[in-house]
C-alpha cells in the first residue's frame, strides 16, 4: 500500500474538518454539511481508483 494515499486522505480530513468547524461557527450549517459530503466523495473516489488498480493487478496476475 502506498503511504502517500494515507497522507492524502489524512490531509483532506484535516482540511475538511477545519472548514467544517469554521462554517458551523459562522452559522452556515448547510454549507458545512455540503463541504463534509464533498470531502467524503473525494476520498471515496481516491479509494475506488486504488481498488480498480488492485483488480487490474489481480486480473493480470492470474491472466483472466
Amino acid at each position: 500500500m502506498d503511504v502517500d494515499l494515507i497522507f492524502k486522505i489524512a490531509g483532506l480530513g484535516i482540511i475538511i474538518s477545519i472548514l467544517n468547524q469554521v462554517l458551523v461557527r459562522s452559522g452556515r450549517d448547510e454549507q458545512a454539511t455540503m463541504t463534509t459530503l464533498v470531502g467524503l466523495v473525494v476520498v471515496l473516489m481516491l479509494v475506488v481508483q486504488k481498488i480498480a488498480e488492485l483488480f487490474e493487478l489481480v486480473k493480470t496476475l492470474f491472466e483472466f
